[in-house]
C-alpha cells in the first residue's frame, strides 16, 4: 500500500546492513570458503549449511550477533562434523574465514547517499542497526553516511520492546514514524507490532536467519513495499 504524500515531517528509522550497504554477501562468501575447507565426505554442502545455520541460532543466544559469534559458530560446526581434532592451526584458519569479513570495504548500495540526502532535508532520520557495538560503529563511521542521521542506535536485538523504547526515547509519533529495512523478522514485523509503520526494501542476499513471512499492517499502521531504497524519494 502506498501512503499519500504528506506535508507532515516523518521520522525514518533506517536499518544499515543490507539496506544501506552490502553485508550478508560477505558472510555467504566466508561460509562457502568454510564448507569447501571442511570438505565433508558424507554430508553435502547444503547439509553442512543446515547444521551451521542451527549452530548460528545457538550462538546468537549466547554471543549475540557479529563476527565473534559467527567465528564461534564456524568453530563449533567444525568440531561437530570433522573427524580431525581442532588444532591451534585449524582454529586460526577457521577464525580467518570470519575475520576476513572485517577487511571488506563498506560497499554502499545504489543511490543510497542521494536518497538519504533527499530524505534528510525533509524528514528526521535515525539509524537503527543491531549487532556488536564496536563492530557496527566502525561500519557506520567507514560508510560516510552518519552525516544524514540525527542519531544512531546500535542495539543487541530488534524486537517490539526495542522499537517501543526508541519511540519513547525520541518522543516519536507512531503515525509519522517508519522503520525501513530488508528483514521481515527484525525490521518489519516487530516494528508493525510495536505500533509504527514500516517500509520493506527486499535484498536478494538477506540472511536466511532473517527470513520470515511478512506481516500485514493492521490499520492505522501502514506497510509500504519498495523494489529499491531509492524509491523512498518518490514517496516522501
Amino acid at each position: 500500500m502506498s501512503p499519500e504524500r504528506s506535508i507532515h515531517s516523518q521520522t525514518f528509522l533506517v536499518d544499515a546492513d543490507d539496506t544501506l550497504w552490502e553485508n550478508n554477501v560477505y558472510f555467504e562468501g566466508a561460509i562457502a570458503d568454510f564448507i569447501s575447507f571442511l570438505n565433508h565426505r558424507e554430508r553435502s554442502p547444503a547439509q553442512v549449511r543446515e547444521i551451521l545455520d542451527d549452530v548460528e541460532r545457538e550462538c546468537i543466544i549466547t554471543h549475540g550477533y557479529g563476527l565473534h559469534s559467527f567465528a564461534h559458530a564456524l568453530v563449533k560446526t567444525f568440531e561437530r562434523l570433522s573427524v580431525e581434532p581442532l588444532t591451534p592451526a585449524l582454529h586460526e584458519t577457521i577464525h580467518g574465514f570470519a575475520h576476513a569479513i572485517a577487511e571488506q570495504p563498506v560497499q554502499i548500495l545504489p543511490q543510497v547517499p542521494e536518497t538519504l540526502d533527499h530524505l534528510a532535508n525533509r524528514h528526521r532520520l535515525i539509524l537503527v542497526t543491531k549487532g556488536e557495538l564496536a563492530e557496527q560503529s566502525r561500519k557506520v563511521e567507514r560508510s560516510d553516511l552518519k552525516q544524514y542521521f540525527s542519531a544512531v542506535e546500535i542495539v543487541a536485538e530488534k524486537d517490539v520492546p526495542v522499537y517501543r523504547g526508541i519511540v519513547a526515547k525520541y518522543h516519536l509519533a507512531n503515525d509519522h514514524t517508519w522503520m525501513v529495512g530488508n528483514s521481515p523478522k527484525s525490521d518489519i514485523n516487530p516494528a508493525l507490532a510495536a505500533g509504527i509503520n514500516a517500509i520493506f526494501v527486499p535484498h536478494d542476499d538477506t540472511w536466511v536467519l532473517e527470513h520470515e513471512e511478512l506481516a500485514s499492517a493492521e490499520p492505522p499502521r501502514k506497510l509500504l513495499v519498495l523494489r529499491t531504497f531509492a524509491q523512498l524519494a518518490t514517496h516522501f
